[in-house]
């Protein structure tokens, strides 16, 4: 998802004149590799269906699900103002009994809710994606809410990334520090119970690895074992790591892979990582 978002914004820079004035442009580059990335069956009519007609009009594009239209998504040109066409895309979500609207011109994507009795439908955007100025981090959440798993949740699942954005800003202005408010929310019980590298036992089953580096990053683990969360953490650094640094970290990875790692030498390894690269890992049990 990171890699496509930052081809999408590379497009952006490098070729912005030509989805100022060509909508066609943005549909192809810019609109449907997110989709595409996202789950979606760009190229089959049972799951993306363009030019879907309505009662109001043709929508550039329906997302369809169990052969259901589950939402309408309205493409405009980079230069348009895109709050300008939530209300025709209300039309289409309202006559065709879709709940999720969704219009973008490729930079800027706002997620509108089709039902909110007694609101002005400007005022029912309840997602706002940014993809030019917010950081791939945060990118590649708001984004799930549009996958093909997530689409039918929608608009909870925009609702609810507001009201955390809007606690945890509540927090930091109340003295919680940013650090600390992050450490909290990765050791509730969300994927498992997030512990610190003294605090994981020889027998505990390893499902994740969160290293603080400029933020908290998830790195997926192969195995279960304690050692396995060792060499994902080593191969994160590979790729950071100097040319000279890096034949002695592939050296040491084929160790453990082939021989093993007692368990004391392993918790020591991460700690010694956690020292020498100025980061915190956390693992996920």
């Amino acid at each position: 998802m990171r890699e496509i978002i930052r081809e999408v914004r590379r497009k952006i820079i490098g070729h912005r004149e030509v989805y100022l004035r060509n909508e066609e442009a943005v549909k192809q580059h810019l609109i449907l590799p997110l989709l595409e990335e996202l789950g979606w069956k760009i190229d089959d009519p049972s799951e993306v269906r363009p030019e879907e007609k309505t009662g109001e009009g043709r929508a550039d594009y329906a997302l369809v699900k169990g052969g259901r239209v589950v939402a309408f998504l309205e493409a405009k040109n980079l230069n348009i103002n895109i709050s300008k066409a939530v209300p025709q895309l209300a039309k289409y979500c309202f006559d065709m009994g879709v709940e999720v609207g969704i219009v973008t011109n490729g930079a800027r994507w706002l997620v509108v809710n089709a039902f909110e009795p007694g609101r002005d439908v400007t005022e029912r955007v309840v997602g706002s994606i940014d993809v030019l100025s917010e950081p791939i981090e945060r990118l590649s959440l708001k984004f799930i809410g549009l996958s093909k798993d997530v689409i039918e949740s929608a608009i909870r699942f925009y609702k609810s990334l507001e009201l955390l954005e809007n606690s945890a800003k509540d927090l930091v202005k109340l003295g919680a520090s940013e650090v600390k408010l992050a450490e909290y929310i990765l050791s509730l019980p969300l994927r498992g119970y997030v512990v610190g590298v003294e605090d994981v036992g020889p027998s505990d089953r390893i499902l994740g690895v969160y290293v603080f580096d400029g933020g908290w990053k998830f790195i997926p683990v192969e195995g279960r074992e304690l050692k396995d969360a060792l060499v994902a953490v080593l191969r994160y650094f590979l790729d950071k790591s100097p040319e000279e640094d890096r034949r002695a970290i592939e050296v040491a990875i084929n160790k453990i892979r082939v021989f093993g790692i007692k368990y004391e030498k392993a918790v020591s390894l991460l700690r010694g990582i956690e020292e020498e690269k100025g980061v915190k890992i956390r693992l996920v049990l």
